[in-house]
């Protein structure tokens, strides 16, 4: 277990160190700069003069490699730096942004993990006519696409029947059943597709865990249909599963980024979609150092998970 920690450890820092590295370098190739921003949303015309005077006062004149050593400074004082357009600190700002954003996503690996397990176990175990509904729906979830799905579900449930807002975002401090309809229509629109995936992991594990000799011995033995499915072959069955579900939620942090502007929620994808195109550095390496918080966060549990789903794991 100790060796596991610091394998986890090392890889976590050093995975923090090139995400971040990369956004410095990858912002600082595109065209542009956020001196040029700023001084075009004011006059549209400015001086060479003003032009080096805005990037000095931004403090983003200096070498990338000096501006990121200022930065890796900051952050091990717990600062992510500043806005360079608002002057506010960036960790105000992500951390803002990411409830809405993790609300949605973790709303989606769950009822995708909850609806998708069950449909994946029902089609496991009848095989037949469900089975292959279970690989049609997984042929039809990746065929649509999300925006169209979103727009469909905005028509319905909000405009024909109004039972769900068609966009927006309530703190759920502020009114708990306001969130939660809220974040009910992104949930829904992303769950389509994802319920399809993991019903079919699901049923191909499942069957491949009912044909083993240990699921004949337990049949043998007269326990119950659902003990044998639940709590002996699920358990089995669950490794490939966690580990889409974890990447999943990984690949949500980037996916949700067209629902949040769909309907108008203020996630952390909208948030880099809007400071990579005024070019605000520290924002991008801000968001861009939080989604790779949360993805080390969840290989971890996914890690977890093996280790406490499987002893050979658990053992190694």
């Amino acid at each position: 277990m100790l060796r596991a920690a610091v394998r986890w450890l090392v890889s976590s820092v050093t995975l923090l160190f090139v995400v971040t590295g990369l956004s410095f370098v990858l912002v600082s190739l595109a065209p542009g700069d956020a001196a040029t921003s700023i001084l075009s949303s004011q006059s549209g015309t400015y001086t060479p003069e003003q032009y080096a005077r805005t990037r000095e006062l931004l403090g983003i004149d200096e070498p990338l490699h000096v501006r990121y050593w200022h930065w890796l400074r900051d952050l091990f004082h717990g600062s992510l730096g500043q806005d360079l357009f608002s002057g506010q600190p960036v960790a105000e700002i992500v951390g803002g942004r990411l409830l809405p954003s993790l609300a949605v996503i973790a709303g989606t690996v769950g009822v995708s993990a909850v609806v998708g397990t069950w449909l994946g176990v029902a089609g496991a175990r009848r095989s037949g006519a469900l089975g292959k509904l279970v690989d049609a729906a997984s042929l039809v979830g990746l065929a649509v696409p999300s925006f169209w799905l979103a727009l469909l579900m905005v028509e319905l449930f909000a405009v024909r029947l109004a039972w769900l807002p068609a966009g927006g975002y309530v703190d759920p401090g502020r009114d708990p059943a306001g969130w939660l309809r809220s974040i009910v229509l992104p949930v829904l629109t992303l769950s389509a597709g994802a319920i399809a995936f993991v019903a079919k992991q699901t049923r191909d594990s499942m069957a491949t865990v009912l044909d083993k000799e240990f699921v004949t011995m337990l049949r043998a033995r007269g326990l119950p249909v659902r003990s044998i499915l639940y709590k002996h072959a699920l358990r089995n069955a669950a490794v490939p599963v966690v580990t889409m579900l974890g990447l999943l939620f990984v690949n949500l942090l980037s996916g949700a980024v067209l629902i949040e502007g769909i309907f108008a929620v203020p996630g952390l994808g909208q948030q880099a979609v809007t400071a990579s195109g005024s070019h605000n550095l520290p924002v991008i390496t801000g968001v861009a150092f939080c989604f790779t918080v949360v993805v080390v966060t969840v290989n971890l549990l996914v890690d977890l998970a093996y280790r406490w789903l499987d002893p050979k794991v658990r053992a190694a």
